[in-house]
């Protein structure tokens, strides 16, 4: 049996637009509008899963999407970190941030490191398999690319080096451990930032 899973990333909000670490904000009224507008051009999918964020239950609910939450897709926990900006955090904490963007076993912040969430999203792709269809997935940019890491057997280093843009949609399709990727394809939308 082939596995598809299908990750939508979620639409803009502040934070995204500010290069602010995630706090909880609510997609912005452009995010949200697009997201509607793409409403209905994805797959069909045997299930529906989303991350525990505000910005991917907004973005999965304006997708026409009701998905079951799901903490094992949660985004990153930079602990101290959240809602500051990259800036801020690397005027004041130079040392730490180049540790933790060279070192992905690095966690300056009191958060969780990129290996913890790269094996977290590792273990769900790996139960991912078992469902019989295609599993669509409202998830944050860094899941992923934690899935893209893991699903390619690349080393977790490469982590930053893959972007993620709002709402887009990465594909994986595989079986017995060797996935195929399709990544980057934006939702029937234009211009998206």
């Amino acid at each position: 049996m082939t596995s598809r899973v299908t990750f939508v990333s979620p639409a803009t909000s502040p934070s995204l637009r500010q290069a602010r670490f995630y706090d909880g904000d609510s997609i912005d009224d452009i995010g949200a509008a697009r997201a509607r507008e793409a409403a209905g051009s994805l797959p069909v999918a045997a299930r529906v899963v989303v991350s525990p964020s505000v910005r991917c239950r907004e973005t999965a609910a304006a997708l026409g999407l009701d998905g079951v939450e799901t903490r094992e897709l949660g985004g990153l926990d930079v602990g101290r970190w959240r809602g500051r900006t990259l800036e801020a955090v690397a005027a004041a904490e130079p040392e730490a941030v180049a540790r933790w963007l060279t070192d992905p076993g690095s966690a300056p912040h009191g958060g969780e490191s990129i290996e913890v969430l790269c094996g977290r999203v590792a273990r769900w792709l790996e139960e991912a398999t078992a469902v019989d269809g295609r599993v669509l997935a409202v998830v944050e940019p860094e899941v992923v690319r934690a899935a893209v890491t893991e699903a390619l057997d690349i080393p977790a280093a490469v982590f930053w080096r893959l972007d993620v843009s709002p709402l887009t949609v990465t594909e994986l399709s595989g079986k017995a451990g060797r996935w195929n990727l399709r990544l980057g394809r934006p939702l029937a939308v234009p211009d998206i930032d």
